[in-house]
């Protein structure tokens, strides 16, 4: 069975060819980085004129990558929340639009999911149930992943998201626009025990993060740095910060495992990328014996195939959609 998934929730216009939710066909992938790098972040009205521009050109790539026509595929699968209202609507208009267009089934995919389904695409013999992290610029949960098409968040961030954390503490420490991928190479020739940064903590659910006050501790480091002219060494901070944050990820996730018995666990998301949260959470799950998962750095980032193999299991179970689809910048993944 052959998905065509499309996602446009943020900066990337994505579309791939996913065939039976596990091998990928084609996948392309439009990035808006340089342009929204000069602003330090992503500017909201230019994602969303950039997707329209640039959506039916990656469409009509995926699908010739993968040597078929529209009229091959089985069904159309969009990302349809959470992320930035007005991107999300580019690629859920033009993916109804497709459908209606071509007779084929409409599938809505949320966002997580289809993160979740990138381990999916890199472990041929995972199989839910099992414990993941999500962790992203906009997202840090920890979630039972029931079955492919149920899922229960049983952590989650309390203000920050790690990856918004890294962004945030590599803006104030000069470094561009995406930060994390700069915090993770300065911190290889880093030294993390210089600086000794908090683990925050939150009150009510033991498994919920905060980032926040690392953060604003990181921030304030800097400016009374500044202020009493001692020069900050960044690959040390560097490797501090990805230290910390690696730490508070992977102590909630393997706490959540041990209480709730779950001895596979995966890790997904755009912060999956980063090689101190794949190292801490590997030898965590290694010392436990438990099973661990990670999805190729390729697939960590926002892409398509993740919509197209999470969008196959929401299709044969029966999870479609016609076209009063709408987006939405938030919705739980327990709503869906």
């Amino acid at each position: 069975m052959l998905i065509l998934g499309i996602e446009s929730s943020c900066d990337e216009t994505a579309a791939s060819v996913v065939r039976d939710g596990r091998i990928i066909e084609s996948s392309v992938i439009s990035t808006q980085i340089e342009e929204h790098k000069k602003y330090g972040g992503v500017v909201p009205e230019i994602a969303s004129r950039r997707h329209c521009e640039n959506i039916l050109g990656v469409v009509k790539k995926a699908l010739g990558d993968a040597g078929i026509t529209l009229s091959d595929v089985d069904a159309v699968a969009v990302t349809y929340a959470p992320g930035l209202i007005g991107a999300l609507l580019v690629g859920v208009n033009f993916a109804k639009g497709l459908a209606m267009a071509s007779g084929k089934p409409l599938v809505p995919v949320h966002h997580i999911a289809g993160h979740i389904a990138t381990n999916y695409l890199s472990h041929s013999e995972l199989e839910p149930p099992f414990l993941c992290l999500a962790a992203s610029g906009g997202h840090s949960h920890i979630i039972e992943v029931l079955s492919y098409t149920k899922f229960r968040i049983v952590g989650r961030t309390r203000d920050d998201a790690a990856g918004e954390c890294f962004d945030k503490c590599a803006r104030a420490m000069g470094f561009p626009y995406p930060g994390g991928v700069h915090i993770d190479k300065a911190a290889q020739t880093g030294d993390p025990e210089q600086y000794r940064l908090p683990h925050p903590a939150v009150a009510g659910n033991e498994f919920d993060f905060s980032f926040s006050g690392l953060k604003t501790s990181v921030i304030n480091l800097i400016h009374n740095s500044t202020q009493k002219g001692i020069e900050i060494n960044r690959e040390n901070l560097a490797a501090s910060v990805q230290k910390t944050i690696s730490e508070l990820l992977t102590e909630k996730t393997i706490k959540a495992a041990e209480k709730l018995g779950y001895s596979k666990i995966a890790v997904a998301g755009g912060v999956s990328a980063n090689s101190g949260v794949r190292a801490a959470l590997s030898e965590a799950c290694r010392k436990r014996g438990f099973s661990f998962y990670m999805p190729e750095k390729s697939l960590c980032g926002d892409n398509g195939a993740m919509i197209a193999s999470q969008g196959y299991y929401n299709f044969i179970n029966g999870i479609t959609a016609d076209e009063s689809l709408n987006a939405a910048a938030t919705l739980s993944m327990e709503n869906i």
